[in-house]
Formats: structure tokens, sequence, C-alpha cells
């Protein structure tokens, strides 16, 4: 793989579409360029409720913070009840990861929209946007368009005149990794420490202040806007069949031109880190890359064919997560960027449960051994084996997670794990 001099691969953008091109601080802008012409139509047109879920169902939507679970399903398992929340989670603790950030700043209307459709959906009248605190300039720009939205009639107690009531209210993250996951979140928006839930019951019929709430990412609800005013069958005509539209990725690392882009759904990997990329910096050779983030999976050349959508990847033992992507060259170790994922979830461990608590520190001690050279044959073997124990029995997705990427390396790099413990190289490898 080669720096190309090939032209520039094209984008196909649905959220990132006004991006660039609109003032982010502009209302005017931003409606001009089609920002709340969806929920307009829905109103003034008095669509039913669970017409907007059914379309959302009908365009294949999946869940953009990970997961990929179906957008309209998890709606339509949302309790009755007189009171509903929205909660969009824009916490985006995943290392490498910055994509909602990118809406944040560039278009939030976009997403205060999505939002306000997801609410006309369900019937919920109050929707929280849960920012990490470090976003100093996401909060800004958008506690600005809830004011500017508010202002122009777009939320309160009658949006655009009717008897649709929605406002938004933005709420600031502590730093904690673990408040991605849904149930943390809610407990830090009601000023609780962010531990995670027993699940069930699921937010959708126990949430926000025991309230029946829906929880979706940034992107998730940054298409919604799209498919409603465009129809499910346009959204349709992107990506694949099971991972329709479009997904944003972050390509970092070793690359000649770290970027992130918007691409249809099956983008095959090869073409991310080529054609968007650059090809690999230097003219070196690609080795490997971190998909997804911290809780993602270590792949080698043999992936590079892999289609990045839900189903794709995880057919070839992929994932696609936040859709960042961590490229190595040749020179890199996959067992120093295994150790400082490890190190990363034992500093994020809230501690609440036991299999995470003290799993995260022995994951560690393991990983020390392997890459010290300390490590017994049994060592490597075990650092699977407690991965699996903290994936069968911790309480919430950070304990649950290291095993995706200790098995993928080990996997694909296990002569370089055994090297390692025969030979260790310094600690700045």
């Amino acid at each position: 793989m080669q720096p190309g001099s090939r032209a520039p691969a094209k984008e196909t953008r649905i959220v990132l579409e006004n991006c660039g091109r609109i003032d982010p601080e502009s209302l005017s802008e931003a409606v001009k360029a089609g920002a709340y012409k969806a929920v307009t139509q829905v109103v003034r047109e008095k669509r039913p409720s669970a017409e907007i879920t059914a379309e959302i169902k009908r365009s294949g939507l999946r869940g953009r913070g990970g997961a990929g679970f179906p957008t309209g399903v998890k709606w339509s398992f949302t309790a009755p009840g007189d009171v509903k929340y929205i909660v969009c989670n824009a916490d985006e603790g995943e290392p490498g990861t910055f994509k909602d950030r990118l809406i944040l700043e560039g278009d939030p209307h976009k997403l205060l929209e999505g939002m306000m459709l997801a609410g006309y959906a369900v019937g919920a009248s109050k929707g929280y946007v849960y920012i990490r605190g470090e976003y100093s300039l996401s909060i800004r720009r958008i506690q600005k368009a809830i004011d500017d939205a508010r202002a122009g009639g777009y939320l309160g107690d009658a949006v655009l005149g009717s008897s649709f009531a929605f406002d938004i209210e933005v709420k600031k993250g502590a730093g904690a990794y673990v408040c991605g996951e849904e149930t943390s979140l809610i407990e830090s928006i009601e000023g609780k420490r962010g531990y995670p839930r027993l699940k069930p019951p699921y937010p959708g019929s126990v949430g926000l202040w025991k309230k029946p709430t829906v929880v979706n990412n940034v992107e998730t609800l940054a298409n919604v806007p799209a498919i409603i005013a465009r129809g499910a069958d346009w959204f349709r005509g992107f990506g694949t069949a099971s991972s329709p539209g479009t997904k944003v990725f972050q390509i970092l690392g070793d690359v000649e031109t770290p970027k992130a882009v918007e691409v249809e759904m099956g983008t095959p990997l090869r073409t991310l880190i080529e054609a968007f990329g650059g090809g690999i910096r230097a003219g070196k050779r690609f080795k490997a890359a971190l998909l997804g983030g911290a809780a993602g999976a270590i792949v080698g050349p043999g992936a590079l064919e892999m289609p990045m959508d839900f189903d794709g990847a995880k057919e070839r033992g992929g994932v696609l997560g936040s859709g960042a992507i961590l490229v190595l060259d040749e020179d890199a170790s996959v067992v120093e960027l295994l150790h400082g994922i490890l190190r990363f979830f034992r500093h994020e461990s809230c501690g609440q449960c036991v299999p995470c608590r003290v799993g995260a520190s022995v994951l560690v001690t393991l990983s020390e051994r392997i890459r010290s050279g300390a490590a017994t044959a049994d060592d490597l073997e075990r650092l699977v084996e407690v991965a699996r124990t903290m994936q069968a029995t911790s309480l919430c997705p950070l304990g649950q997670s290291p095993i995706l990427p200790i098995q993928t390396a080990v996997d694909s790099f296990r002569e370089e794990f055994e090297a390692r413990m025969a030979k260790p190289c310094g600690a700045g490898a």
C-alpha cells in the first residue's frame, strides 16, 4: 500500500452535508440549507406519531454509536406514559473518535431536529444533550442553537404554533468513559455517580427519573431529518441491504492524510485507508488497524477487503464500532498497542462490579509480564481467559469489551506476542 497520486475519493454526505458549508451559529443559514424542514412538514400535516417511527423502521437506520441496534425498533419499545424523554448521547469518550463533535460543531440544528422528530414519534416533550465536558466549543454551539431555535419558534410549548411541545437542555459530562453507556449516562444526568444500572428494565420503560426514555447517539439522530424529509426508500439507496445509509469514519495513525470522511456503508477498509487516507505514511507497509476505538478489533492485512458495515465487518472478525480506524505501519508494535488499551480500561473502570474492577487490573499485570519478557507460556492464554470471564460476568459493556481487542490481537499476531515474551523490546517500542 503506497501513497497514491489518484484523484481524491468522493464522499457521500448525509449527516455532514452542511458542515463547512454553513455558519453553524446562524439559524437563518441552517434553515436555508434545509434545517427544520422535516419537523415543519410533520407538525403542520399532523402526521401520526406511529407513522414517523414506522418510516425510521422502514429505512433500516441502525444506531451509529457502535451497537448497530435498529433505531425504529428501539423507539417502538418505548413504554406508554405521560412523561417521556429523549436523551442524545454526545459523550463520545471512545479514543480516536470525534465524529459526533463534527456534527455538534458543524451543524447543531440537524441534531436538534433529529431529537424533535424522535420526541414527536414517541410522545416525549423534553430532550437532553449529554456532552462530554471537554467539548467546550460543541457545548457553546449546541446551547446557542437551542436558544436560537427556541426564539424562532422551533422549540418550546408550541412548536411552530402547533400542539407539539418539545424543549432541549444541555448536560455536561465529567469525563467518565463509562458514561457512554446509556444507563450510566442517565445516572449522571440525574446528578448521581455514573454507575451502570442492572438491565432489565431498559431505559425504554424505566429510564431518566424512572420515566420511559430513548437514548440515541448524535450521528444516529442526525440521520433522522433527512429520512423523514426524503423518505426511507431514498435512504435505502445508500449502503447495503442490512446496513443502509452512510457512516462517518475517522482515519488516524500511520496514514498520509488523517481525516474524517462520510461514505456509504460497505466501503472496503482498503478504500478508506488508500483512497481517503492517502495510503501508509512514508511508503511503508500496512501492518494492522484498530477498528472502532479501544473497545474494537485489531485486524491484520487479511482484513483489508472487509466491507465496513455492521454485518460485513462482524462476519470477518471485525467491528464497526464508533467508526475510528487507527492504522499501524510495519514498524508499530501490536503488543504495545494492546497494552495501552488495557491500561485505558483499567483507568476507566468505575469499580462497581468485581469482574471489571479486579479483572482490568489482572489484564494489565499480564500484559506487563508479556511485554517485559517475564511471562510464562500460559500467560498469553490466561490473558484471553480472564477477558472472557469479564465478558460473561461484568455489569456493563466496559468490562465486557477487552475480549475483542485481546482475542483479535492474539489471533492475528500470536507470533509477535510469543517473540516479545521470549525477547522483550524497550518500553518505547
